[in-house]
């Protein structure tokens, strides 16, 4: 049976929200600044709603006192096996940690009484775990959120965080003398005096943008109110006719796919011969909180279409999309398929999600008490700071993006070595008010996109629609937009979808160059009309190489690319696109 996609106005549109009261804008905004953006309100509904339903459960009550009990004799069983371990008998943990937990790895953590803390530790955060889910009746997002709350409130208290219970950090501080402790004070006197100062992390200035970091030659030929875009140079004789345009997301600079020349996407498809443009938005002020979606859509998207296609006349574009540019080029291409534009040869969507419903852990920071609390700020400022955005990311990964950090620079005294992909991080970038509260509301709340009520146009478009041939790729472990998540695109349009899963994150796992160790790729085709196949069964079947995605996509490319020809020129003065300046440009380098 082919796969049947639901007409575009069959859900109804969700009540429109009411023109707030400007001293309610300004107490909100008071609100979000004393509690870094997040709402009391959001926290305080999930835990009533998580605490009286535990309270109406005495058969959950029972479970968890059960286990309470269980866990008592396994921590009791275990201190007696390491009473009477020996090098040949050692005693079995009565707790594993998670398998992406390293915190606890070092053998020091199994020698006494740090074996009792770690493993205490651990059965605590198993039992928290299991307090905070499978309460009935409980939202599954205030489920979320208070578990995500608990483990939070947990990793504070673990012991590995603090010197006297850290035995690998008191080791370290024999064996030095102390050393350890002087050169993490300095490291931390440091990183204080960068942040109350504005500068980057220490070692980021070795990443230069221009120099180190978006390095590929090329020109910038198009500059507006919202973007730059760049024309990379040709490195080949000849290259395939149809060129290929990258949509980067804007909540970080476009280089995430030109880091360093080793690792970089564009200069990647630059030597392999395809004339390649890319986006390089402006990092927003406060004068831009007017540009919403549909500016980002027609200053940004169409308006370098119109440049290629005056650039290189004649030729269809790959259009190819990364995160959030990815659901912008998803939403432009509905529209054009709406309006029968044809000039798209190709769509490759890079960890970009279409369906909204399930969007992983970023969920728990939007729901309508925080878009408010946001909203609020932001009518205060113009724009959505890049800290704001950086502070919930790291609360996602605090293990591997704070605590791991802060005990290995302050207490251990070795700061970890800048890279290039660390130092793009840190270089964040705004958000404009009113286009961020509409992706939060229209995308994130109303999930306008997949039920056909997102409007171009003023009219509103479906994925239903498209039948360019689409190339999606997603991540193994990816905290911003989950595999299974990007994976709904193949019931949202009925046209060819070739989907790769690759390992690594959210970013890593994008950058991924040949060559790279420990890489690998699951890889498989949904012919066009073709039958519903599940992420499970997708999972289980999709061929598995070990190596580099990118060659994969090259070839993709290359079969709905014509033969090689001769370079076209860069830009075209005569059509108005005349070239303004080297890349990277200026918008990359506004801080």
């Amino acid at each position: 049976m082919n796969m049947i996609t639901p007409p575009p106005a069959v859900h109804p549109a969700p009540p429109s929200t009411p023109t707030p009261n400007p001293l309610d804008l300004k107490v909100h905004a008071a609100i979000a600044r004393a509690s870094s953006s997040v709402s009391p309100t959001a926290l305080l509904l999930a835990l009533i709603d998580w605490s009286s339903h535990l309270a109406g459960s005495p058969g959950k009550q029972l479970e968890l006192f059960n286990l309470s009990l269980e866990q008592s004799h396994r921590l009791t069983k275990y201190l007696r096996e390491v009473t009477l371990a020996t090098p040949d008998c050692p005693a079995h943990e009565c707790v594993e940690p998670p398998r992406r937990d390293k915190r606890f790895v070092a053998k020091e953590w199994h020698n006494w009484p740090f074996n009792l803390m770690h493993q205490s530790f651990l059965l605590g955060q198993e039992w928290w775990h299991a307090a905070t889910h499978g309460v009935r009746g409980v939202s599954r997002h205030h489920e979320d959120v208070v578990a995500f709350a608990a483990r939070q409130l947990l990793d504070i208290f673990s012991p590995g965080n603090y010197l006297p219970s850290n035995p690998v950090v008191l080791q370290r501080t024999v064996e030095s003398g102390g050393a350890n402790l002087v050169r993490g004070m300095l490291h931390a006197l440091e990183d204080f005096e960068r942040m109350a100062a504005g500068k980057p992390p220490a070692g980021a200035e070795d990443f230069v943008v221009g120099r180190d970091v978006a390095a590929t030659p090329g020109k910038v030929v198009l500059k507006n109110r919202l973007i730059e875009l760049i024309q990379y140079t040709p490195t080949t004789e000849t290259v395939h006719p149809e060129p290929i345009l990258i949509v980067p997301a804007w909540i970080m600079k476009y280089y995430i796919l030109d880091l360093s020349p080793h690792n970089s996407l564009v200069k990647y498809l630059v030597d392999q011969g395809h004339t390649v443009f890319c986006l390089s938005w402006k990092n927003p002020n406060a004068e831009d909180s007017d540009l919403g979606m549909d500016e980002y859509l027609q200053l940004g998207f169409f308006a370098a279409l119109e440049a290629i296609n005056a650039i290189v006349p004649g030729h269809k574009v790959h259009a190819t999309g990364y995160c959030l540019g990815g659901t912008l080029l998803a939403i432009a291409a509905a529209a054009m398929a709406r309006d029968n534009d044809e000039r798209l040869a190709s769509i490759s969507l890079f960890t970009a999600q279409t369906d909204f419903t399930e969007p992983g852990e970023l969920a728990l920071f939007i729901d309508e008490s925080e878009v408010s609390l946001l909203e609020a700020q932001m009518e205060e400022t113009g724009y959505l700071t890049a800290g704001q955005m950086v502070g919930a990311f790291q609360l996602l990964r605090s293990n591997d993006l704070l605590w791991s950090r802060m005990v290995g620079e302050y207490l251990m005294g070795e700061r970890a070595p800048m890279n290039d992909l660390m130092a793009w991080n840190a270089d964040a970038t705004r958000m404009p008010s009113r286009m961020h509260s509409q992706y939060l509301r229209r995308l994130f709340l109303n999930d306008d996109l997949s039920e056909g009520r997102y409007p171009v146009g003023g009219r509103p478009v479906s994925l239903s629609d498209i039948d360019t041939p689409i190339f999606c790729v997603a991540t193994t472990q990816d905290h911003v937009a989950p595999w299974r998540s990007v994976f709904k695109l193949h019931y949202l349009t009925p046209t060819e979808i070739t989907f790769v899963l690759t390992s690594g994150g959210h970013n890593a796992g994008i950058v991924s160059e040949p060559g790279r160790p420990r890489r690998h790729y699951q890889v498989m085709q949904r012919p066009a009309g073709g039958n519903f196949v599940s992420h499970d069964a997708w999972l289980a079947s999709a061929p598995r190489h070990e190596s580099s995605w990118w060659p994969e996509w090259l070839d993709w490319l290359n079969t709905r690319s014509s033969a090689p020809q001769a370079t076209p020129g860069i830009g075209a003065a005569d059509q108005g696109y005349a070239v303004l300046g080297d890349a990277p440009g200026e918008y990359v380098r506004h801080k």
